[in-house]
């Protein structure tokens, strides 16, 4: 399948040429090198407010839950500190690297389509930022509310801080990719792939997905994360089948 490619310097979408697979190789490189820098210059500024992201914003469930920490490996804050800089650089430059993804594709669509990538890109950023605070403010209290106090009194509930990181920063990404829905129903109708009919006729089979993903996605047996994770999964699949209507018409 040939793309066309725009011609950067007029940024005129009319003139364009056919793009040979070795350009394309070499759009990929450097979109992929636009990534990695938006990435590292994220962990950097991280990495300058490592301390308030690590007392203030990821301590936070922990604190407020009453749940004891401690470090068991040498040098292990060390490493989570690196970790979370570099995880927090990606979470930064979310904007830049759906801006570098939809760039690459954007040959691939019509003139008119191609408008909308500073939407889409806003649109997409903000609905993977929704889901990170959805959880961080709503999932995570109370998930680590349950693991702090359930149990025998006489047994004292201490966490490693590595789980405890793993645990916040793994369901913190999966909400925000989770609320990605919307999006990829709208890419994936676009390209012909899903109908809104189709999103309804299986809307009881993606319930029970839904209710089996936030099962796996919340971590340990809390019922009350699960449910509350489920919830808004089910919203935004509705959403999902409006965005699709939406952009099957315009198709």
């Amino acid at each position: 399948m040939s793309l066309k490619k725009i011609n950067k310097d007029t940024d005129d979408t009319d003139s364009s040429v056919e793009m040979t697979f070795l350009e394309h190789l070499e759009e990929l490189r450097w979109r992929i090198i636009y990534t990695l820098a938006g990435v590292v210059v994220g962990a950097i500024l991280c990495w300058i407010f490592i301390d308030f992201l690590v007392d203030v914003i990821l301590l936070k469930p922990a604190r407020e839950s009453g749940a004891s920490l401690q470090n068991l490996k040498p040098f292990g804050q060390l490493f989570l500190y690196m970790q979370i800089a570099i995880i927090g650089g990606i979470i930064v430059s979310i904007p830049n690297i759906f801006y570098q993804l939809w760039k690459f594709i954007a040959p691939a669509l019509r003139k008119s389509e191609r408008k909308y990538i500073l939407s889409i890109v806003v649109f997409s950023s903000v609905c993977f930022l929704m889901g990170i605070g959805f959880s961080y403010f709503i999932m995570l209290p109370l998930t680590m509310k349950f693991a702090a106090q359930f149990g025998s009194a006489q047994i004292e509930n201490q966490f490693a801080i590595d789980e405890y990181m793993s645990i916040i920063i793994s369901v913190m990404l999966a909400a925000g990719f989770i609320f990605e829905l919307p999006m990829i129903s709208f890419f994936l109708s676009k390209l012909g792939i899903l109908t809104p009919a189709f999103m309804r006729k299986y809307r009881k089979h993606a319930i029970v997905i839904i209710m089996v993903a936030a099962a796996f996605l919340t971590p340990g047996t809390d019922p009350v994360s699960q449910i509350i994770l489920a919830v808004p999964l089910v919203l935004l699949y509705e959403v999902s089948i409006f965005i699709s209507k939406l952009s099957v018409k315009k198709a």
